[in-house]
C-alpha cells in the first residue's frame, strides 16, 4: 500500500505546509545515504556538504569554519557581517577556543542575531530571560570571548525596534566593503531563521518573496513549535512563544558565505531532521521551502551522518 495516498485531500492540507509537493518530498527522502553528496544542477559551485561522525566532531568542525571566517576578515582588514543563530549552539565554544588560541579579536565583527522569540506584536522577552536568544548569545559567545569580544555597539538583536534597522545597517557596512557570513540551522519545516513555509502564500512571485528582509511577530508553524519543544523546552509546549521576530529572504539570500549545521539526532536511532536535510539538498529552490535556497549560496553545510539515512520506518 502506498501510504503517500492516505495523506492526500483535506487532511493533508491541515497537516503539511501548503505549497509543498508531497511527491517531491517523497522523492527527496527516497535516496540511499551514499547519494547524499551528488551535486545537483541548482547547487552553487561553491556549496559543499561535510559529514560528521559525532556531535563533538560536529561542534569542532563548525566552530573552526566560523572562526576562520573571522580570522581571514581580520587579516584582510575587512569588516565582517555575521548573521548568527541560536541553534545549533555547540560550535560557539569552539569559535571562542580558536579565536583565543590565535589571539584574534572581533572588533571588526558586526553580529546580527537572525531571530528572537516574541509576541504577536513583536515584543520580545527580556534580554536577561534564560529563554532569550540575546541571553544565549551573551553566555555562549560574546561573554566567553572576554577582551577579544565583539564591541557591544556592534551586536544586533532582533527586537521590534532594531530588526527593521538591519537592512540599512547591513547595506551601509557592505558599502564599506564588508563581507556577509551567515551561520544557520535548518528547521523541521525547512525554515532558515524563523522564515516559515506558510509565509509563501502571501507572495505572488518568487522575486517578491526573495526581497522581504524581515518580519515582526511572525506566526510560527506548529511543527516548529513541536521541534523547539523537543530540542529546547524539555517537551513543554506551554513554555514556547508562538511568534518570533525574524530576518527574511532579503537578508538570507544576500549572504556571501553560509555556514550551516544539521545535528538533529536524538537517541536510539531517533531523529527529527533527516527529511529537512534531504529537502534542503534535493527539493530545488521554492518559496515554500526556505532552506531549499541554501545550496544556491556558496558555503559549507555540516551534518551528522545519521541524517543521510536511509530514511525508512524502524520500529526496533
Amino acid at each position: 500500500m502506498d501510504m503517500l495516498n492516505t495523506f492526500k485531500g483535506s487532511y493533508f492540507s491541515e497537516v503539511f505546509p501548503k505549497g509543498w509537493d508531497l511527491q517531491k518530498v517523497k522523492a527527496c527522502v527516497s535516496h540511499p545515504a551514499e547519494e547524499v553528496g551528488l551535486r545537483q544542477p541548482f547547487w552553487h559551485e561553491g556549496f559543499q556538504i561535510a559529514p560528521c561522525d559525532n556531535l563533538e566532531e560536529f561542534g569542532v568542525y563548525m566552530g573552526h569554519e566560523i572562526a576562520m571566517q573571522i580570522r581571514v576578515a581580520k587579516e584582510e582588514g575587512k569588516q565582517l557581517i555575521m548573521i548568527l543563530p541560536v541553534g545549533p549552539m555547540g560550535m560557539y565554544r569552539w569559535v571562542v577556543y580558536f579565536l583565543k588560541s590565535w589571539n584574534i579579536d572581533c572588533r571588526h565583527v558586526h553580529g546580527f542575531n537572525m531571530d528572537e522569540w516574541s509576541d504577536e506584536a513583536g515584543n520580545t522577552v527580556p534580554a536577561s530571560d534564560p529563554v532569550a536568544f540575546q541571553n544565549a548569545m551573551q553566555n555562549a559567545f560574546y561573554g566567553p570571548l572576554g577582551e577579544l569580544t565583539v564591541p557591544e555597539k556592534q551586536r544586533n538583536f532582533a527586537t521590534r525596534d532594531n530588526l527593521p534597522l538591519y537592512p540599512e545597517k547591513i547595506a551601509e557596512l557592505k558599502a564599506r566593503g564588508a563581507r556577509q557570513v551567515m551561520v544557520y540551522g535548518i528547521g523541521r519545516v525547512c525554515h532558515i531563521a524563523f522564515w516559515e513555509p506558510h509565509f509563501a502564500e502571501e507572495y505572488d512571485s518568487m522575486e517578491t518573496w526573495k526581497k522581504e528582509p524581515y518580519r515582526i511577530g511572525a506566526r510560527l508553524h506548529p511543527f516548529t513549535i513541536e521541534q523547539n519543544a523537543i530540542t529546547s523546552f524539555r517537551s513543554s509546549w506551554p513554555l514556547i512563544p508562538c511568534y518570533a521576530n525574524t530576518i527574511g529572504p532579503g537578508i538570507i539570500l544576500g549572504t556571501d558565505y553560509a555556514i550551516g549545521g544539521a545535528d538533529g539526532i536524538l537517541s536510539r536511532g531517533m531523529q527529527w531532521q533527516g527529511m529537512s536535510f534531504w529537502m534542503t539538498l534535493r527539493y530545488g529552490p521554492d518559496k515554500a521551502v526556505t532552506s531549499s535556497h541554501i545550496p544556491t549560496l556558496p558555503g559549507k553545510l555540516f551534518y551528522m551522518n545519521e541524517l543521510a539515512g536511509p530514511l525508512r520506518a524502524d520500529t526496533n
